[in-house]
């Protein structure tokens, strides 16, 4: 197989329609001597997206369908498609045509001049609020900042990566999955093709505020200790001030005698010495969380239905029903 096309499904049924036709006209002006698949994962989509896939896969060969058991989130849908495509490249994209199938064959293009990982870098973002641009601006700024592995600002999932890189992820097990991220510290060559973002073709984002918070805090915890090291340095600066109002306080009653016995002091010194307790317990708990998480080795994932001969993970063959 030459080339895989990997396109995690969430509530997707206003823009199937458009979508299979654009990547498979785009698929066969390629030309590809090794063939191509189609892989569409149903993570737990609530409307008509899985009956849809699987009238695609009734009548067109090439299209591969995943449905898991549940809503598992977008990293670990992708991580479902990337453990069972056959392609010596891979091509990771959205449902909602945000991203233009069309830019494929250049991604395809690049990777064939000697590089393992070309992404899409956006240019520009159309149909989005102020707001959310200026949030991932700003996680994207910060996470290079505090990192010490180069990831790429500015880009989403949208790629095509190399067999290597596939198998490379594929040893990487963890379960609060940034991926972006894992394949930027897995290193080799890699360059970027730029483009302009359009908007959603149909329906409605599946990234709510709360899912764009949640892997913002997979990407900064998987890669960077330095909330750790502000929570020491905080323990440490707060520590410094205490001692510092401690000896005011004995000069004062001491030396001075100009004293004067309150309870806003106090009270202030104790909300402010609590307050970053919590924000430093908070912080290691993340990642204790996460460690606990990885502890407990529980599969990434289940699948309640697919068509593949077989899937990766032999126990989840054996659990998975076969159209």
């Amino acid at each position: 197989m030459e080339l895989s096309v990997i396109i995690p499904i969430y509530n997707e049924e206003s823009t199937l329609g458009e979508l299979y036709p654009r990547v498979r006209n785009v698929l066969e002006g390629m030309a590809l001597a090794g063939g191509y698949e189609m892989i569409f994962i149903n993570d737990g989509s609530r409307d008509r997206s899985l009956p849809m896939l699987l009238d695609l896969a009734a009548r067109d060969a090439r299209v591969r369908y995943i449905d898991l058991s549940r809503n598992f989130g977008h990293q670990i849908a992708v991580t479902a498609g990337l453990d069972n495509a056959n392609g010596e490249a891979v091509v990771i994209i959205d449902a909602d045509l945000q991203d233009p199938p069309e830019l494929i064959p250049e991604l395809y293009r690049k990777l064939r001049t000697g590089y393992e990982v070309v992404y899409a870098k956006r240019r520009s973002r159309q149909g989005e609020s102020v707001a959310k641009k200026f949030t991932a601006r700003l996680f994207y700024r910060i996470l290079a900042s505090i990192t010490n592995v180069s990831i790429p600002v500015d880009t989403g999932d949208f790629r095509i990566i190399s067999r290597k890189v596939v198998e490379g992820l594929r040893r990487m097990p963890e379960q609060n999955k940034f991926l972006r991220g894992q394949i930027s510290w897995i290193g080799y060559r890699q360059t970027f093709v730029e483009y302009d973002r359009a908007e959603r073709a149909g329906g409605e984002t599946g990234y709510t505020y709360r899912k764009m918070i949640r892997l913002a805090l997979d990407g900064i915890t998987a890669f960077s200790d330095v909330p750790l090291k502000a929570a020491t340095l905080m323990g440490f600066t707060v520590s410094g001030i205490a001692f510092l109002v401690m000896l005011y306080t004995l000069y004062s009653r001491f030396i001075t005698h100009n004293y004067e016995p309150g309870w806003a002091s106090l009270m202030v010194s104790i909300l402010f010495l609590g307050g970053v307790q919590l924000i430093a317990i908070g912080i290691i708990g993340e990642y204790m969380a996460r460690m606990s998480a990885n502890v407990r080795q529980r599969p990434l994932y289940f699948i309640a239905d697919t068509n593949l001969p077989a899937v990766a993970v032999p126990d989840l063959a054996e659990a998975a029903p076969r159209s």
